[in-house]
Formats: structure tokens, sequence, C-alpha cells
């Protein structure tokens, strides 16, 4: 019997679970979605969320409020009359009438181990702190920040080459399988739930524009996570001497050095800057207007000579 689902999510990450969902035969009776954006250099178009665009090729009806203040919006919500609410990364706290209106509660697949990273940006934050493992977890959803009992994990490892965009794939498709295997349990009643514990929260704030631009001050592996967390979106930056021009260079990916120099110096040919502590070797790059480059096609068009200071 399949389950009454009203689905909750905005950015491509939620876009894998919504089709699986559907897939495996339940019914996905409205979605919910962030409003259209604007879009384009001026802003006069609007953009409809991966999420609804996905759910109007599926017929399912979509929903864009701004919040669940207004009665009119919670009474549209309970109408539906749904067994289940499955919510990732909607972007929007859920008023408590709202998780207690579907028949079996509301339930989120968040992109962390919690209690660890609890918040907008998980899959950032892990990589930039060097966790060495993290995952996707189904939790029912209660008052609080991703503070509900969870169901069920998926844990992988982080490797030393894997950015925030890679991981992002990666869990987006882990976490569709497991929510469509927690929902699988939720309807023959065998789903279990486990309390959170309440040692080791951490809060996985928003990424601030002010917080990508690169500080060479730092010691090398902890720059080289904050590169590969932030990439490639929004990217972390700096600004180079190009042809002459100081040229902002998003950097994409990184290793760490055990070479050695003043910070922001450029050591040798091959785009190995130093840090506070050694230094990290330049691997993927990308110029404003341009698309992302590997190293080597980058120097074929640019030069930035040993002694260059990269700030």
């Amino acid at each position: 019997m399949a389950l009454r689902i009203i689905f909750m999510g905005t950015p491509d990450f939620s876009v894998p679970t919504l089709r699986a969902l559907h897939d495996a035969g339940h019914k996905i009776v409205a979605c919910y979605s962030q409003p259209p954006r604007p879009s384009g250099r001026r802003g006069l178009e609007t953009i409809a969320s991966p999420v609804h665009r996905a759910a109007e090729e599926l017929g399912a009806p979509v929903h864009t409020p701004l919040n669940f203040k207004d009665e009119g919006e919670r009474k549209v919500f309970t109408e539906y009359q749904a067994d289940v609410a499955v919510v990732v990364a909607y972007g929007l706290l859920l008023p408590q009438t709202i998780l207690d209106a579907p028949r079996f509660g509301c339930f989120n697949g968040h992109a962390s181990l919690l209690p660890r990273w609890r918040g907008a940006a998980p899959l950032q934050r892990a990589i930039m702190a060097g966790d060495k493992e993290t995952g996707i977890m189904v939790m029912k959803m209660e008052a609080g920040l991703d503070a509900g009992p969870v169901a069920m994990t998926h844990k992988t490892t982080i490797g030393p080459d894997m950015t925030a965009g890679a991981l992002h794939d990666a869990l987006a498709e882990a976490g569709a399988n497991l929510m469509v295997e927690a929902m699988a349990a939720l309807e023959q009643g065998e789903l279990k739930l486990t309390p959170q514990i309440e040692e080791g929260v951490e809060y996985a704030r928003k990424i601030f524009k002010a917080e990508t631009r690169i500080n060479w001050d730092q010691p090398a592996e902890v720059l080289r996570n904050h590169i590969m967390g932030l990439s490639p979106f929004p990217g972390a930056w700096c600004e180079m001497e190009l042809g002459g021009n100081l040229q902002r260079v998003k950097i994409l990916a990184a290793s760490a050095s055990s070479k050695t120099g003043e910070p922001g110096e450029v050591l040798d040919d091959d785009l190995t800057i130093a840090c506070a502590d050694g230094a990290v070797e330049l691997l993927s790059l990308q110029k404003a207007g341009s698309k992302a480059m590997a190293k080597e096609e980058f120097l074929r068009g640019n030069f930035a000579p040993p002694g260059t200071v990269l700030v």
C-alpha cells in the first residue's frame, strides 16, 4: 500500500529523493518548495527551483509559500491528508501545526551524522573542519533545528580529494535510497527511532561571502580543507596578477605540500603557494567569466612566476 506523501525541498540535492519516492510507487500528493527567485544579470526573470520543476514533470501540485504563518496555508497543507511529509533541504523551519499534520509526522533527510553539523551547510562545514567521515540521516522532525530522533543512517568517507560538490552528489543519491528504505519500514510499522545524543552538537552555519576569500596565513591542511569545502560553489578565491592586471581567481581544488615560504608566495612553476605552515598546490582554477580549468590548462594561458604574491 503506497503512502500519501507531501514532499518538501528546494535545490538539486532534493530531487533524487523526490524521484525515488515516486518511482517506489508512493503517491506524491503535493510538493512544497521555495518561491521562484530572480535570475539573470538584471534579475528580470524568475526561475523555479529544481524541486518545483521536477514536481511539475511528475504531475504533482506545487506550493511555494514564503512561510506557514498564514492560516490558509496551514489549512491547505492539512487538507491533503498526507500520511507523511518528507523534507530534504527545504529551507524553512516548520511550525508545530505542520509537523503534526501528517498521520506519521514529518521526516527529514539531513546530510550529516547528527548531532554533528545541524543547520544550513553541513556538507561544506564537514569538509572545511577536516572531518574524515560524514553521511546522511533520516530523522523524525521535532521543534528545533535538526533535533529529532534518528531512524536510519548512511555513512561515507571524506577522502582528501573530495570536494563539497562530489560529496553533494554522493549523498544526494545515497539519501534518496535511504529515504525509500525508511518509508518502506514506516509503511510496515517497522521504523525504529533513536533519540539524538546532546553531546557533540555542532552547528553548520550558512556560508557567508566574507569567508570565501582565501587567507594564506593559515596552515596548509586548514587551507586545503577550506578550498575543497567551498568547491565548486561559492568557491574560495584570491587575487592574482595576470597579464599586468590583478584578477580574481577561484581555487576549486588543492593538495597540501611540505614546501615553505612567505604566506601567499608562489614557490614554483607548479603553482605551489606558501601558507603559514607548509603550502598548497593549486590543482583547479577558474578566472572570473571563464570555465574551470585544471592547473596545466590554466598555466598554458596564464603565468604566475615564482616570487609572485597572491592576495
